[in-house]
C-alpha cells in the first residue's frame, strides 16, 4: 500500500502569500511504499527453436530416378522400412558385367593353372626351360590378383543395386520429404538428403541461445518455463540438459547455445516452433524487497537533503530514498541488493521492514485560496 507525504517548501509558502506575486507557489509530494517481506524468483529469458532429439537425415548414396516413393509428411516408419528407391536397371547391368568379369577372370585362372602344371611337367624333361617355368607361376598369380579385383567389383556393384532400395535408418516419424516421384537425385561429394526423420516427437528439444551477460548463470537441471506462438495460453516446462561452450556472434552479440529438455506426449510441440524461454535461476522465500522504482527514482532539483548521496559505489550496492526527518527533506540510504525478479529487488541489508521509500515525484500548484488538493493516491499491489 503506498501513502503520500506532503512536503511543502517554506520558500513556495512565503511566495504564494506574499503581495504582488504573480508565480503560483509549489508543493512537493513524495510517493513512498513501504517496505515488505515477499517471495522472488529471477529468470533468465531467451528465445529458442524446437526439435527433434533425434533427427536422422536419409540419404542416398547412388546416383538415379526416383521410382518409388513410399512414405510422405507425417508418416510412420519403422527401421528397415522402404520409404524410396532408385530406379535400378543401370546398377543391375552394372551388377550382371561384374559377374561376367569374374567369371572371366576365374577362366584365366585355371588356364594359369594348367599351364604351370604342364611346364612343371616339361622343365625336367628338358622340354622347357626354367624360364618358362617361372614366366608361367607369374601369370598365375597375375590372374589370381585379377580375380581379387573382379570380386571387389562384384561386391561393389552388389551394395550399390542394394543402396537403391532407401530404408529408414530408425523409427520414427517423416518430418521432411525433399524429393518427388521421377525426380533424378546425384549422389556426389556430398549426399542428398531425401527425408528428415524424427526419432521420436514425445521428447523434444529446445535450442536455446543465452546472452554472455547472463549465460553464468545458467546451470544443468535448472527449471524452465516456455510459451510458443501457436499456444499463447499454455505454459510449458523443461529443464536444462546442457549448456554448449562455444560462443556464436552476431552483429557484436554473444550468445551460448543452451539444450532444454521438454516433454511433449499429446505431441502439440511441432519441430521448428519459435521458444520463449524463462530459466529459473535463484528463487528466495521471505525475504525483505523493494520495487524497483525506488531505485530508479531520480529527486527533482531543489531538493535538500539530510545527507549527501553517495557517487561511487560498488556494483551489488543500491542507492534508495526516504523521507528525512523534515518533510521537505530526502535520506539517501545504501543498500546491498541481491535477486530480482524485473519487478521487485531483494534487499540484503541497509532497509528495514515498514520503512518507506520514495518511487515518485508529484509537483502541486497553489490556488488564490490555498493549496490545490493532490490527487488520491495510487494503490499498487
Amino acid at each position: 500500500m503506498k501513502r503520500n507525504i506532503l512536503c511543502l517548501a517554506l520558500a513556495n509558502l512565503v511566495a504564494a502569500s506574499g503581495p504582488g506575486c504573480h508565480r503560483p507557489a509549489t508543493a512537493t509530494q513524495f510517493e513512498t511504499v513501504a517496505v515488505t517481506y515477499g517471495d522472488l524468483v529471477q529468470h533468465v529469458t531467451a528465445s529458442g527453436t524446437l526439435g527433434a532429439v533425434v533427427s536422422v537425415d536419409v540419404g542416398s548414396q547412388v546416383s538415379g530416378k526416383i521410382c518409388t516413393l513410399a512414405v510422405d509428411f507425417n508418416s510412420r516408419v519403422k527401421k528397415g522400412d522402404l520409404v524410396a528407391e532408385i530406379d535400378p536397371t543401370v546398377y543391375e547391368a552394372l551388377l550382371r558385367q561384374a559377374e561376367g568379369e569374374l567369371a572371366s577372370a576365374n577362366a584365366s585362372v585355371t588356364l594359369k593353372r594348367q599351364n604351370l602344371a604342364r611346364k612343371q611337367i616339361l622343365v625336367p624333361l628338358k622340354a622347357a626351360s626354367q624360364l618358362d617355368l617361372d614366366q608361367a607361376n607369374a601369370e598365375l598369380l597375375q590372374a589370381e590378383a585379377t580375380v581379387t579385383i573382379n570380386e571387389a567389383a562384384l561386391a561393389s556393384a552388389r551394395a550399390n543395386l542394394g543402396y537403391c532400395k532407401i530404408t529408414a535408418p530408425v523409427d520414427g516419424l517423416v518430418i521432411a520429404r525433399k524429393v518427388d516421384l521421377g525426380q533424378t537425385v546425384t549422389a556426389g561429394f556430398t549426399t542428398p538428403v531425401l527425408f528428415v526423420i524424427a526419432q521420436d516427437l514425445s521428447q523434444m528439444n529446445i535450442s536455446a541461445a543465452v546472452s554472455e551477460a547472463d549465460i553464468g548463470q545458467v546451470r544443468n537441471g535448472q527449471a524452465v518455463e516456455f510459451n510458443v506462438d501457436a499456444f499463447p495460453d499454455e505454459t510449458f516446462h523443461g529443464v536444462v540438459t546442457q549448456v554448449r561452450k562455444a560462443p556464436t556472434t552476431t552483429q557484436n552479440v554473444v550468445t551460448y547455445e543452451t539444450i532444454i529438455t521438454v516433454d511433449n506426449p499429446g505431441q502439440k510441440l511441432f519441430p521448428g516452433m519459435t521458444a520463449d524461454v524463462a530459466i529459473l535461476v535463484a528463487e528466495r522465500k521471505h525475504v525483505l524487497v523493494i520495487p524497483n522504482t525506488a531505485l530508479r527514482y531520480t529527486p527533482p532539483e531543489g531538493v535538500v537533503y539530510e545527507a549527501a548521496p553517495p557517487k561511487n559505489f560498488g556494483r551489488t550496492q543500491r542507492l534508495a530514498y526516504t523521507p528525512g526527518a523534515n518533510p521537505a527533506t530526502l535520506k539517501p540510504v545504501l543498500l546491498q541488493g541481491g535477486i530480482t525478479d524485473g519487478i521487485n529487488t531483494e534487499v540484503l541489508n541497509g532497509l528495514a521492514e515498514t520503512l518507506p521509500v520514495v518511487t515518485s515525484t508529484l509537483t502541486l500548484k497553489a490556488s488564490g485560496s490555498g493549496f490545490l488538493s493532490p490527487p488520491p493516491p495510487q494503490n499498487t499491489p
